[in-house]
């Protein structure tokens, strides 16, 4: 079985670049996740990249698993990822041909598509079609470089923030995969912070200035709109204030 890994972007159907929407139309299967009550447009959307992109092979929905929340972090992660993968199996059937997944992004920054499909067995041949990416989509919508001048830029994760504070001579710091708005522990009063959710859609909802000073109101942002919309997914950059 030839498994391809498809980024799909951060939301906007016409970032789907020309490579994956060849890709949809050769697939024989399709899967889509159904992530859950209140998260319906995330299957709509791909639905609707399915239908841009020409595609004609059999579409196939599976509901994704919940992690048990009563396990350690890397025991939850790594049992949810298990039966992830079991979901795809099944999803998958007897079938041996080409299958696609849609996978949010791009499937080689922080996404745990490519670990779990190594759990198949047998093991599938991997194609990964790159996306854009929730980083690209986050400076491309407040236009301002990824990078100061010939400096280095940490991607890391909120949990990490929050455990370890601001990484040592860091200039630009990434944050994803930040569900507890983890900027609020950070102990400085020079940051600048670009937020963005739901990048790249009509929903896409933007904020920027002294973390210090608007961090309370991205607190309530995020609040109204994942109560508005049942979901969110955001990411921030933060860099000291004077820093080009």
């Amino acid at each position: 079985m030839d498994l391809w890994l498809i980024g799909i972007g951060t939301g906007n159907p016409a970032h789907v670049t020309l490579e994956a929407q060849e890709a949809l139309r050769e697939a024989e299967v399709i899967l889509v996740p159904r992530k859950g009550v209140g998260k319906d447009d995330l299957a709509a959307l791909r639905h609707r990249i399915l239908e841009d992109a020409g595609a004609t092979g059999k579409v196939v929905e599976f509901d994704y698993p919940v992690r048990d929340e009563a396990l350690p972090y890397r025991e939850r992660v790594i049992a949810w990822h298990d039966e992830i993968a079991r979901r795809w199996v099944t999803a998958v059937g007897d079938t041996t041909g080409s299958v696609a997944l849609l996978v949010w992004g791009d499937p080689s920054l922080y996404d745990s598509t490519l670990r779990i499909a190594k759990r198949l067995n047998p093991k599938p041949r991997i194609k990964v079609l790159p996306g854009i990416t929730a980083l690209s989509a986050l400076t491309a919508a407040h236009g301002i470089s990824f990078n100061t001048l010939a400096g280095a830029v940490v991607v890391t994760t909120g949990r990490r923030l929050r455990d370890y504070g601001w990484p040592e001579g860091a200039e630009t710091v990434v944050v994803m995969l930040d569900g507890e708005c983890s900027f609020a522990a950070l102990d400085r009063d020079d940051l600048h912070i670009w937020w963005g959710a739901y990048l790249g859609m009509k929903e896409q909802v933007l904020d920027a200035g002294p973390l210090a000073e608007i961090g309370p109101r991205i607190i309530q942002t995020r609040a109204a709109e994942r109560a508005r919309h049942g979901w969110i997914m955001d990411t921030y950059l933060l860099r000291p204030e004077g820093l080009e």
